[in-house]
């Protein structure tokens, strides 16, 4: 088994052979964006084509993609996943409608630059697939059915009985489930390499190995040089407790996933999944599979969720207990699987804010931007930020700078060691929850009600 090396997206395609230049030294830029990822090459790609005479530079520690964006599921999902009451609060319920509707928008986007530009990222329109397999996830994922409708999504969303989850994939137990429509599959190392050569094409310049060690109104310092530029837009994600003074805008939760070798088509007889659907169970810690272009499945859920002061992992290497429960999710939910074993784990962190709803802003008295705390479904979301800043670097009043989550801010985390105890004790009420729920068949447990009360999740 391959551990680490970023992910098995990079196994898949290969890392990069050489890095892009370091900042040659003390530059200056009207747009400078510290992070190469979605989010930053998204805005970075919008900046450029609204305004071709920018300067726009990208500043990146590794290389471009090497965060999240290389190491997440591949679940381009356009929905708004987080607390619609939280925005509603602020802009009522038409604002929460149109946030729905721009980011429903952000697939067909991201799939027309990605023709455009000739980006083969094994994108594919599918569905969410999510199942139930005891009494009390069939509950919960019936109040998803409800909630989608009570807030505009029943055209996207409908409820399956056993028999039609059968009918799509072999799950053991499937006592039901829900379906999404409107998402895609995508291979994400590919996607994001093939957006920052697209940015480059564009005219903005991406500088790798360069590490940003602060930040400030009109000046952004790393390890390579000094950049000054009037706007400076933060697209760190996960990253951002690295920052002086950011340490508890956004913690840094672990997401690991496992990789099978490819399975012979014998074993895909058995199981379905012909249409490749994004695959999602409904228990209280959650697992998110993929069925990989090439006939692999790929196995993610929170692994070791939290390490202590916000650190990172080590190149995309996760512990072997993470290792460990994730295989046991692959067999128990895919046992044709079982004999083949795991080929590749890995590793990365997603960024998540105090009350766990994700944030797009600019201050215009400092020129300083942000945008992030997508808590795992950033891929798709990336780019309606991604355009947002550009929006915003750029001072237009348009319809998406006028959305609920721009320039929401919320409070910090708590210092340690109670945010490491309060994350730590969450997911252990929600493993609690779960196996309440298979042994008892109890409704909805109230172990993970109050976790997740604990930590602002809902």
């Amino acid at each position: 088994m391959k551990i680490g090396d970023v992910s098995f997206w990079y196994a898949d395609i290969g890392l990069p052979e050489t890095r892009r230049p370091a900042l040659p030294g003390d530059i200056s830029a009207d747009v400078a964006i510290i992070g190469a990822g979605f989010t930053g090459l998204w805005a970075a790609w919008y900046l450029m084509r609204e305004a071709p005479g920018l300067k726009v530079v990208v500043l990146e520690r590794e290389f471009a993609g090497f965060g999240a964006s290389g190491r997440n599921g591949g679940w381009c999902m356009g929905t708004l996943a987080w607390d619609h009451d939280r925005y509603a609060a602020t802009h009522g319920q038409d604002g929460v409608l149109d946030m729905a509707r721009h980011l429903e928008g952000t697939v067909d986007e991201i799939i027309g630059t990605c023709a455009d530009q000739n980006i083969d990222a094994d994108i594919l329109r599918t569905e969410i697939l999510m199942f139930a397999q005891n009494k009390a996830q069939m509950a919960r994922l019936k109040e998803s059915v409800a909630h989608q409708a009570k807030w505009g999504q029943a055209y996207r969303t409908r409820e399956l009985t056993a028999e039609q989850v059968a009918q799509r994939i072999s799950i053991p137990g499937a006592l039901g489930g829900m379906a999404i429509s409107g998402v895609a599959r995508v291979q994400p190392a590919k996607l994001v390499r093939g957006l920052a050569e697209a940015v480059e094409r564009a005219g903005a310049v991406i500088y790798e190995d360069t590490a940003v060690t602060s930040y400030a109104k009109g000046e952004v310092v790393t390890e390579k040089g000094r950049v000054t530029a009037p706007i400076i837009l933060r697209c760190t994600e996960g990253f951002t407790p690295g920052f002086p003074g950011y340490e508890r805008d956004w913690i840094p939760l672990n997401s690991a996933q496992i990789a099978t070798p490819v399975l012979p088509p014998e074993v895909w007889a058995k199981i379905g999944w012909d249409n490749a659907e994004l695959v999602e169970d409904a228990a209280n810690a959650y697992c998110y599979c993929q069925k990989t272009r090439e006939g692999r499945i790929t196995v993610g859920a929170r692994g070791v969720p939290y390490k202590f002061g916000s650190k990172m992992d080590r190149n995309g290497e996760p512990d072997a207990e993470t290792i460990r429960r994730l295989t046991e999710v692959l067999h128990r939910h895919f046992p044709e699987a079982a004999p083949y074993g795991v080929e590749h784990a890995w590793c990365g962190v997603i960024g998540v804010p105090r009350d766990w709803c994700a944030t797009v802003g600019l201050d215009r008295d400092t020129g300083l931007g942000w945008a992030g705390g997508y808590v795992g479904v950033g891929v798709s979301t990336a780019n309606l930020a991604g355009r947002t800043l550009a929006d915003l670097a750029l001072g237009r009043d348009t319809e998406i700078t006028r959305l609920p989550w721009v320039n929401r801010r919320v409070r910090k985390w708590e210092r340690e060691p109670f945010r490491w105890l309060g994350i730590h004790l969450m997911y252990n009420l929600l493993r609690i929850a779960d196996r309440r729920e298979d042994r008892l068949g109890i409704p909805p447990s109230r172990f993970a009600a109050f976790g997740n009360w604990l930590t602002g999740r809902h």
